[in-house]
């Protein structure tokens, strides 16, 4: 058995401690540290090389996994998929946001990168297999490897790699999936990772960082302003910046306040026009449009064999959202969801991920959600 691992190794916390893991189970480690965004390189390619605040801290994130790796003994490799990234997952986020929709860029970049391009990369370079700091689980389920929900719920991204295949799955080692968080800091502090033992949890994907959301949308999408209406009676109350960078209940940031004649119920975004740049807004009883009852979707990966028509599943709409209790009809290379308790928001562009119990079954990428027959997302 080839006992050579290749792992990610992003200058984090949690790599860090997978690395002693496995080496503690006998395998033969090496680190690999990956730079996926370029950020004055890829804003060559808009013709926009000005667009470049240096916030995106992967040299730091380096110098730290070189630390980390000298700590623990084991070699650090480098390698760049700023090409690989920029055409399969930065790429597919701008097209997403054009369509007002809203993306979801650390699915891609497990399915095309992290699992694709560096697993060809270890492959090429005589590793048995790859390795991650996730916190998930993989296991046996009559015959196919699935990815289950980590011991520590509170860091669980299972959700991040629904759109894996089962090679893909059978082919990385989650050495985080029975432990939790704490225990991780524990013992970075008693293996003396200093570099990484207190290290914030990155927040976001690099190439936002830290940074305002929507002033980094606008480096791509400039601003274009246009009606805020009331749903229903088309009534001016205000103006928006770009539907692109609202999203279907939000309440803050709208820029309406308070309406002569209305109630005290906050307005809130019922639906997007992207086409014709018109936002529509409510304080009534429209409310009840963000809780679908049906929701369909797109882009369908499953995860061996298909669940039976109208199986009931648990959906997760979104990262940090509770399972959502579905009755489940696949349609062709598409999914509909019947949802049997509420779920809030529910937007085109998000992923929907599968569960049945722990074990996750695949996802979709949501394209439209109905209420009562009727579609609530245009």
């Amino acid at each position: 058995m080839n006992k050579r691992v290749l792992l990610g190794f992003s200058g984090g916390v949690d790599s860090a401690v997978a690395g002693y893991l496995l080496k503690k189970e006998g395998y033969d480690v090496t680190g690999c540290f990956m730079r996926n965004w370029d950020a004055l390189a890829n804003n060559d390619y808009l013709g926009n090389p000005t667009i470049n605040d240096g916030q995106c801290p992967q040299e730091a994130d380096y110098e730290d996994a070189k630390k980390a790796a000298a700590v623990l003994g084991i070699p650090l490799l480098r390698v760049d998929f700023v090409k690989e990234y920029w055409d399969r997952v930065f790429s597919y986020f701008l097209s997403e946001y054009s369509r007002g929709r809203t993306p979801n860029p650390d699915v891609y970049c497990n399915k095309y990168i992290k699992f694709d391009s560096f697993l060809d990369y270890a492959r090429e370079h005589g590793f048995g297999t790859i390795a991650m700091g996730h916190y998930a689980k993989k296991r046996e389920y009559r015959g196919t490897e699935y990815v289950y929900k980590a011991k520590d719920r509170n860091k669980d991204q299972s959700y991040f790699l629904s759109q894996l295949n089962e090679e893909q799955i059978s082919s990385c080692l989650f050495p985080l999936g029975d432990i939790e968080k704490p225990e991780v800091r524990k013992l970075a502090h008693e293996l003396g990772l200093s570099s990484v033992m207190d290290k914030k949890d990155s927040t976001g994907v690099c190439f936002i960082g830290e940074r305002n959301f929507r002033e980094f949308l606008q480096n791509y999408f400039p601003s274009r302003k246009g009606d805020i209406l009331e749903l229903g009676t088309n009534r001016k109350l205000g103006e928006h910046i770009g539907t692109l960078y609202y999203t279907i209940g939000q309440r803050h940031g709208l820029g309406i306040g308070g309406v002569k004649g209305e109630g005290q119920a906050p307005w809130f975004i019922a639906r997007k026009d992207t086409k014709n740049n018109v936002l529509y807004v409510s304080n009534g009883d429209e409310e009840e449009l963000l809780y679908p009852d049906e929701v369909r979707g797109d882009t369908l990966n499953i995860v061996g064999p298909l669940p039976e028509e109208g199986e009931e599943v648990g959906v997760k709409f979104r990262y940090r959202a509770p399972d959502c209790r579905c009755r489940i009809y696949v349609e062709g290379d598409g999914v509909r969801f019947e949802l049997l308790e509420r779920a809030k928001a529910v937007t085109p562009g998000q992923f929907a991920v599968i569960y049945k119990g722990d074990r996750m079954l695949g996802s979709a990428i949501v394209s439209s959600t109905y209420l009562r027959g009727k579609r609530t997302d245009i």
